[in-house]
């Protein structure tokens, strides 16, 4: 049953695109390992065979220790950023309209409880450097509302030549999405034919076939080991949704009597009195593929911001590249963890409570198995028979070799907080003897500099997805009973050009 039409090649330019991201989702998975404690796990190539770090410092008669800095520094910044107040204003021509915007976006964050997924998402933008939400409009615990959900950065692929961190020079992006076949039917289907084609194309001995064979259709071709193409879990059907910039022919018009410029496409007719001046524009276009390149569903955008439903930020996105708060300090954190391992090592290699005991001074019928339980013994007894010039048994007890191992570790723990910038007014830490109050005052706010432009870099992701629910509000919600006039509903189409979110 063939009822789904395929786009093979727009399947295999979301594949290149997300493939062109693995070099990002493999420093993400490095950089979330070290901040939740697995510090240890780098691979080794020893002997021929790759291992975990963590199993050759064991084969080496050592136990890898760590002190994990760097979760402190990450919880530290996000206390930081929950610290101050987030509220955002609305402005729009209509202060009317305004108004009841920012009310409206108010209650779409405590519905969604913005404050703590946010708190999550920077998070997220901490370890990997990038961070992703999706706002939609739609039917969702038992209402109507606009939504927003965190995008897990590896599901998520954008062009890999893009390089504006503002993200208007992306041509493609779009989410793989793992979902039931229940699901998938909810989502895709209109009728029985369409749950029958959908069994058919989610067929698991298709699947099999495919990951022994691979599939090579069009210009799209892939093997069974192409992670792009099933997700880990084998009962999950998997869907890709692929946004990308469809140019067109049309006119830019400039109507004199209503005093604006709207672009038309040039198969509509222009109003009379209409100035035409001839161009190539751009629209955002959405295709939902099978793993085969079935198309589940298409079309152009739905909402009236004529963008996608993604809001993401890149750090620093320099030349299209990304680079962690995390990724910064794991040097330091490595070198750390080592230190603190060879001090452990140097620890259990000195002398602690050793008996030295001359074999001329072991009385007769005692060996000295028995003299060392006597020796550790409370009230022991030992009869000794003395003899001149023999030598006593005695206890030899050393301190560690101080080889600087102190000085060192310390050295790396300053280097770490110069480098994250998170340093010990920022922490909280008490101040030294004698500080004055204001002095204290000005290290904190110089502590927080330091980290101004990434949080501020984050908060311009939290405007632009503000930015969307405010257009989904006036395109959905926004109605008489929301205390609207008709002029103000004729014209919001036209509102949304006007808003701007701070």
């Amino acid at each position: 049953m063939d009822i789904f039409s395929k786009d093979t090649e727009l399947l295999n330019r979301a594949r290149i695109c997300w493939h062109e991201f693995g070099g990002f989702r493999k420093e993400r998975n490095r950089c979330k390992r070290y901040c939740y404690g697995d510090q240890w796990g780098d691979p080794l190539f020893v002997d021929g065979r790759w291992m975990r770090e963590e199993n050759y410092i064991r084969s080496q008669g050592s136990e890898p220790l760590k002190n994990n800095l760097i979760r402190r520094l990450v919880k530290q910044v996000i206390g930081l950023y929950r610290s101050e107040d987030h509220q955002l204003s609305v402005d729009c021509s209509d202060k009317a309209v305004s108004k009841l915007l920012a009310g409206a976006l108010d209650d779409v964050r405590r519905r969604n409880l913005l404050d703590e997924l946010d708190a999550r998402a920077l998070e997220e933008f901490l370890i990997s450097g990038m961070v992703v939400q999706r706002k939609t409009y739609g039917w969702r615990n038992g209402r109507e509302g606009c939504w927003t959900y965190n995008v897990r950065p590896d599901n998520f692929f954008i062009d890999s030549f893009s390089s504006d961190c503002r993200g208007w020079d992306v041509s493609c992006l779009g989410e793989i999405h793992d979902m039931t076949f229940g699901e998938l039917c909810a989502e895709f289907c209109k009728n029985d034919n369409d749950v029958k084609a959908l069994a058919e194309i989610y067929n698991p001995e298709r699947f099999s076939r495919l990951s022994a064979g691979g599939y090579a259709g069009g210009s799209y071709a892939f093997s069974g080991a192409d992670a792009f193409l099933q997700p880990s879990n084998l009962s999950l059907c998997r869907v890709y949704e692929v946004w990308h910039r469809v140019r067109t022919q049309g006119y830019l018009c400039h109507d004199r009597d209503a005093g604006r410029l709207y672009w038309l496409d040039a198969c509509i007719p222009p109003s009379s009195g209409c100035d035409l001046q001839w161009g190539i524009s751009d629209e955002w276009c959405y295709s939902f593929l099978s793993p085969f390149g079935d198309v589940l569903a298409e079309g152009t955008t739905p909402y009236w911001h004529c963008q996608h439903p993604y809001s993401f930020k890149a750090y620093p996105f320099l030349d299209g590249e990304i680079h962690s708060f995390v990724g910064d300090v794991i040097d330091q954190q490595r070198y750390t963890n080592r230190l603190i391992t060879l001090y452990d090592w140097v620890m259990r290699s000195s002398a602690k409570g050793v008996l030295i005991v001359p074999e001329e001074s072991v009385p007769d019928g005692y060996t000295v198995d028995d003299m060392a339980e006597q020796w550790a013994r409370f009230n022991g007894v030992i009869p000794v028979k003395t003899r001149n010039g023999s030598a006593m048994p005695h206890q030899v007890a050393a301190n560690a070799a101080n080889v600087g191992i102190n000085e060192l570790l310390q050295t790396q723990l300053d280097f770490m907080e110069d480098i994250s910038g998170v340093t010990g007014a920022l922490q909280g830490k008490s101040s030294s003897s004698g500080m004055s109050g204001k002095l204290y005052e000005q290290q904190t706010h110089n502590a927080s500099l330091s980290q101004l432009d990434m949080l501020n870099t984050f908060r311009s992701f939290v405007c632009d997805g503000a930015y969307k629910d405010v257009c989904n509000i006036l395109q959905f919600r926004l109605d008489a009973a929301s205390g609207c006039s008709d002029d103000m509903i004729a014209d919001r189409e036209n509102l949304i050009k006007t808003i701007k979110i701070f």
